[in-house]
């Protein structure tokens, strides 16, 4: 085993590190740069703002300013201020976490329908997050001739306490939402229902892994760079995936409603503008009455279909989906079931 402590060791993790972060600077302003399609989408007022998009925007914007900052203490030539950028860094980079659990939060709050229950426990758990994220300077930082900014010292237990913090609220928000949307719903599960359930799904596992990699890390304490090496890992990676379930959300209840047949398919309606073919079957049926007056009729049915996507109507042109995450609009009973049913 080597000694973690040693120089040799301690230059051989800083070459580690540097090489490790600009790798996920790069994968994180990818990321940033190709979803910028949805924030030109409010600037130009294709999509109407509202206050979870705030949460949205905190999120993806204060890890960008982390990672700009992360780069600027690796590559800065001439001396600076050292613990000020790493304290700047590490402010920003914690509260990217702490906005990446309160975006899924809102959700869940939604699919609750803002029962005060729920969200009393939910606040309360968030301002305990945020008391840990803004504990103060958790990383020592300093300004070395040969090798610029260094990290020289940690605060494990404050560090550690917050990651697990953030995976336990992980855990909590999960087992809401599959409680709402599994066990708490009878009848059909909708496309609406599947989005959210996966996409909750998905952030548990990627925020809880990367965040259980840095408390392992920090817990060992191998050495000041190594304690600190997956921080960045577990905010870029639980943004990502919880700015991704924002959009996908967003962009799913912009497509329009969901319309069930009487026997429980569900498809969806067109948006506005398109046009789509309902099969149709006709029927001819003659009533008889007692006095020799003969009624002919002649009704049409809509066939049920599997695969029927697209339904255009006068009506449905008129609808409107509401947003899931909006404060004016709740994910209602009539989008988690078929509010129709077979007589």
């Amino acid at each position: 085993m080597p000694d973690w402590q040693s120089q040799a060791e301690l230059i051989l993790d800083s070459t580690v590190f540097l090489k490790f972060m600009h790798a996920l600077s790069g994968l994180y302003f990818w990321e940033w740069v190709t979803s910028l399609d949805f924030e030109w989408d409010f600037i130009t007022g294709k999509k109407r703002f509202h206050y979870p998009a705030l949460f949205y925007f905190l999120n993806r914007y204060c890890l960008l300013f982390t990672m700009v900052g992360i780069m600027i203490a690796l590559n800065v030539t001439t001396e600076i201020n050292c613990q000020a950028l790493y304290t700047f860094n590490q402010i920003f980079g914690q509260a990217a976490s702490g906005f990446a659990s309160i975006n899924l939060s809102i959700r869940t709050m939604a699919l609750w329908s803002h029962d005060k229950r729920v969200v009393a426990p939910i606040i309360v758990i968030i301002l305990g997050h945020w008391s840990l994220i803004l504990q103060g300077v958790l990383v020592k930082a300093s300004w070395d001739p040969m090798a610029g900014c260094v990290v020289s010292g940690t605060s494990n237990t404050i560090l550690a306490a917050t990651f697990i913090y953030s995976m336990c609220f992980d855990l909590f928000i999960l087992l809401l939402s599959s409680y709402k949307l599994v066990i708490g719903v009878q009848g059909g599960r909708s496309q609406l229902m599947t989005l959210l359930f996966k996409d909750g799904l998905v952030y548990f596992f990627i925020a809880f892994f990367s965040n259980l990699l840095a408390v392992v890390f920090i817990l060992l304490n191998l050495n000041a760079i190594m304690s600190v090496i997956f921080n960045v890992p577990a905010a870029i990676f639980s943004t990502i995936v919880a700015c991704r379930a924002v959009r996908r959300l967003t962009n799913f209840s912009q497509k329009g409603p969901e319309v069930f047949s009487s026997t429980g398919h569900s498809f969806r309606a067109a948006p506005t503008g398109s046009r789509a073919t309902v099969p149709m079957t006709a029927q001819r049926g003659t009533i008889k009455g007692g006095n020799g007056v003969h009624v002919q009729m002649q009704t049409f049915t809509v066939a049920d279909e599997d695969h029927l996507s697209d339904y255009n109507s006068e009506d449905t042109q008129k609808m409107r989906l509401p947003d899931p995450e909006t404060g004016d609009a709740e994910i209602s009973a009539e989008f988690k079931r078929p509010p129709y049913h077979a007589q």
